[in-house]
């Protein structure tokens, strides 16, 4: 079948449901700088191509405790989305470079506007050079953190940094923090959705809608949903709402916050995203 037929073929199939099983995960190796970064790996079962995701962790990074183990968010959203039909790759930031949760540096090594761009866009090129992959659809997934982390890797470019390879196809952030960007006049070169509750005393919602209305006019089709009552992790399984402290750049200088799940808010996300990636 030729490429083009294959590729829509996928979508097709993306768009009716009907692609299904998904291969175990893997761990492999990509290239970024002077960096191998260590990546795990959720593919659809089958030849594909296939559109893919780049998926950023939080500041907590992508193991779950001191273990090697993916955090159960993350193996849960890679299953999900691979069986919706997408490939979806996970960069670990800071394990790659000998680092752990790095919530409570207020000074990280490795920035969301520096570093993990560079991660964002080397996992996004090794996705491209894939036959597996469609490589006009790939896009980016970031919760907190990482979320931050894809508005930096997405915004819009002066015209003497423009990157001549083909760039991400759209992005979703669950709970970034809105602040810094939206104080520099952020504004997005791709369509780019916002999930975030409304009850979040980590990274503000009143931020990311301040953020989106300023960049209205200028921006790739960005919208924004705010959950009433959700808290930060929303869509984390079984988190019963709690306080976590000693933490750094929270909204509230005390280092304070609340997470929890939030079932509504939850649902309605495993839902909306792949419907976005799919556009």
């Amino acid at each position: 079948m030729p490429a083009l037929l294959k590729s829509i073929a996928a979508v097709t199939l993306l768009a009716f449901g009907l692609v299904s099983a998904a291969q175990p995960a893997e761990r492999i190796e990509v290239p970024s700088g002077d960096v191998k970064l260590r990546v795990m790996l959720y593919r659809p079962a089958g030849p594909g191509p296939f559109p893919a995701v780049v998926a950023l962790h939080t500041c907590d990074g992508l193991s779950s405790g001191a273990s090697d183990a993916i955090d159960e968010r993350y193996s849960e959203w890679g299953e999900h989305l691979a069986k919706a039909g997408f490939a979806v790759l996970f960069p670990d930031s800071f394990g790659s470079r000998g680092l752990t949760a790095q919530c409570s540096q207020r000074q990280r090594p490795v920035r969301a506007s520096r570093a993990r761009i560079n991660d964002a866009g080397a996992a996004r090129q090794w996705l491209q050079a894939q036959p597996w992959v469609i490589a006009d659809r790939v896009s980016l997934l970031g919760w907190s953190h990482g979320a931050t982390t894809a508005l930096w890797a997405i915004r819009r470019r002066s015209s003497g940094e423009q990157n001549k390879t083909t760039d991400f196809r759209s992005a979703v952030a669950l709970y970034p923090n809105c602040q810094r960007a939206g104080s520099l006049a952020w504004s997005a070169r791709v369509p780019t959705l916002i999930l975030i509750g409304r009850a979040d005393d980590w990274t503000a919602a009143s931020a990311c809608e301040q953020m989106v209305a300023g960049a209205r006019g200028r921006s790739a089709g960005t919208q924004i949903t705010v959950y009433p009552g959700a808290l930060h992790d929303f869509d984390r399984k079984n988190l019963a709402p709690q306080e976590r402290s000693g933490l750094a750049n929270t909204a509230s200088p005390n280092g304070r916050v609340h997470i929890g799940t939030d079932a509504a808010a939850r649902a309605d996300a495993l839902k909306r995203v792949p419907e976005w990636f799919s556009r």
